[in-house]
């Protein structure tokens, strides 16, 4: 039986949180970095044991004002502060699984730090260090694709190619940025017509119609977008109905 995982990125501060996991394997918490706070991390972990949804790190540049998605570095944080900030944030959730009886599954930076690197190796290495140094058994989730993929295969971290059931490509792979016109996609439909593609094709098709290939093992809907519960509801049926089990990274 074909499977895919289905994560979302949560505990920040959305009041879906919880239905969302009926839908999802996989949940990227925020560490309070870019939103959330140690409350709600307790909250959203608890909830993900009562879904058995495998729980992930989801850490972020330290910038609750601009929810983490404006490239910082390099500007209010040095790349000699990045790793200690990030190691923080795993840490700070590390505790809490603990409490919970649980532990980390994966790590995936958010936002800005995500992207940057995806085109980034010195960033991308940054980050498959600190993995390495805090659990070498955790999946670190990048960009399928990416720099972070080549990295993370080089320094032999376990790499989860993501790719998104709510946002469009460029003709180079990477997202179309959300300052851009049609960054974000609205209609369940054409979200299943690009995760469909995804999954049973290697595919994406950017917003300038170029085929682009890529490796599929997890599918991204963000938790804060207007749209997430009804995407996650809408592509967790599809699927089913397809044949293809929704489950976490084994």
């Amino acid at each position: 039986m074909m499977s895919i995982d289905l994560n979302c990125d949560i505990g920040e501060g959305m009041s879906n949180d919880r239905q969302l996991m009926k839908y999802v394997s996989s949940v990227n918490i925020a560490c309070g970095y870019h939103a959330g706070n140690k409350g709600i991390m307790q909250q959203t972990v608890e909830w993900a044991l009562e879904n058995n949804c495998a729980i992930g790190a989801h850490p972020s540049y330290p910038d609750l004002e601009n929810f983490g998605r404006i490239d910082i570095l390099d500007k209010t944080v040095s790349r000699v502060e990045l790793p200690g900030m990030i190691a923080d944030q795993l840490e700070m959730l590390e505790e809490i699984c603990e409490e919970a009886g649980t532990s980390l599954h994966h790590v995936k930076p958010h936002g800005a730090l995500y992207n940057r690197a995806a085109i980034d190796e010195d960033v991308s290495a940054i980050i498959c260090r600190v993995v390495h140094n805090f659990n070498a058994s955790l999946f670190l989730y990048g960009l399928s694709g990416s720099v972070t993929m080549k990295i993370a295969k080089e320094q032999k971290i376990k790499f989860v190619n993501e790719v998104f059931a709510d946002r469009t490509y460029m003709d180079d792979g990477s997202l179309t940025p959300r300052t851009v016109a049609g960054a974000l996609i609205e209609d369940q439909n054409l979200s299943l017509q690009q995760v469909l593609q995804m999954i049973q094709e290697n595919m994406v098709t950017s917003v300038r119609g170029k085929r682009i290939p890529l490796q599929s093992e997890s599918i991204c809907i963000h938790g804060d977008s207007a749209h997430a519960l009804e995407f996650a509801a809408f592509i967790h049926q599809a699927l089913n109905e397809r044949g293809i089990e929704v489950r976490s990274i084994q």
